[in-house]
């Protein structure tokens, strides 16, 4: 099954720290059996609404496929961490599957380049 989670954590952490919490998630991850597809570190970002008297925080994509068992594994690693503010898991469907993969492909196109490129819809 395809997933994908996106988790804020607190802005008062170095980027060390941010770093070493982000590979802890994914060691979970791998431990468990799951295959890391991508990461996206999205960086300090303004919060919709303050969560706990923050209005920033530090956020992260991990898209992985995994068993679905492999996510009450991981949503208990993120509320035990109180690093983590904020966390949401769900699971990609074909289509959310498909966009994924596009906006990927697009996005390392973009590096290679190194030019803006804009998404087509079909």
């Amino acid at each position: 099954m395809n997933y994908e989670t996106v988790f804020i954590l607190t802005p008062v952490l170095s980027d060390d720290q941010m770093k070493e919490a982000v590979q802890k998630f994914q060691k979970v991850l791998t431990d468990n059996g799951a295959e890391l597809v991508n990461t996206e570190e999205w960086g300090l970002r303004k919060l919709a609404y303050p969560i706990q008297k923050k209005s920033t925080g530090f956020y992260t994509l991990i898209e992985f496929n995994a068993d679905p068992s492999v996510i009450s594994k991981l949503e208990t690693a993120y509320r035990r961490d109180e690093r983590v503010i904020r966390f949401l898991t769900f699971r990609l469907d074909k289509y959310a599957a498909e966009y994924a993969e596009k906006r990927r492909s697009l996005k390392a196109a973009k590096a290679a380049n190194n030019q803006p490129v804009e998404a087509k819809e079909d």
